[in-house]
């Protein structure tokens, strides 16, 4: 695994930004996220809209895969309350002041996504690398 690092900065798109950075990588996972949001925008399990998430908020974990092929990225905030709240990371998340992030990429892998004709959705395929 490499470890790569970036710092994302006020009003940059979460996951715009963590998709265009994707776009050099074939297989990716998130290992850390810090920082904060002006708004959240999640889809909620089993919904099929997006829900916008008021801020400001603090950024307390993100997980998933990404690769220039898709990304799919669970997000968890907590309110000026602590009141926390998370769902699938939707474009329409702002970054409040920063975010600093830490992803590992997987040299030897390939994150595909093909559609699952289980719920229609496309699902991570794992693939090994040719050589």
């Amino acid at each position: 695994m490499r470890v790569h690092a970036i710092r994302l900065t006020p009003g940059q798109d979460l996951m715009e930004e963590l998709q265009r950075w994707a776009g050099d990588h074939e297989a990716a996972s998130v290992l850390s996220v810090v920082g904060s949001l002006n708004h959240a925008t999640l889809r909620f399990a089993n919904q099929s809209e997006s829900t916008r998430v008021d801020g400001p908020l603090e950024i307390l974990s993100l997980s998933g895969t990404l690769s220039k092929h898709g990304a799919h990225l669970h997000l968890s905030v907590a309110d000026r309350h602590g009141k926390m709240t998370g769902g699938h990371l939707k474009p329409g998340s702002p970054i409040f002041t920063t975010a600093e992030i830490v992803l590992g990429v997987y040299p030897d892998l390939v994150f595909a996504r093909e559609l699952d004709d289980t719920y229609g959705h496309k699902e991570l395929v794992v693939r090994r690398k040719q050589t």
